[in-house]
């Protein structure tokens, strides 16, 4: 599994989540088949992306960088892993 971080270059806003198939995750996001990425879409892409050993720690992971609700440390983990 992986926790992912994606970027709209179209509304300026990052996306946080989880799956275990990473590429088709983003395709599924750019066709607008996700309502709360359908506004960015078809423009987003994979800036971070951190893999985890199952899918209860992906979705802890996630929640912990949710929890933050911080751009500034969104963007100081995507920069720390360039």
């Amino acid at each position: 599994y992986f926790v992912n971080i994606l970027f709209s270059t179209k509304t300026n806003k990052y996306y946080i989540g989880s799956t275990d198939s990473p590429e088709a995750r983003l395709k599924h996001h750019n066709a607008g088949a996700t309502p709360s990425t359908k506004s960015g879409a078809p423009f987003w892409e994979i800036k971070y992306l951190e893999k985890v050993a199952d899918r209860s720690i992906a979705l802890k992971r996630e929640r912990d960088i949710k929890k933050k609700k911080s751009r500034k440390y969104i963007e100081w983990l995507i920069s720390s892993t360039s």
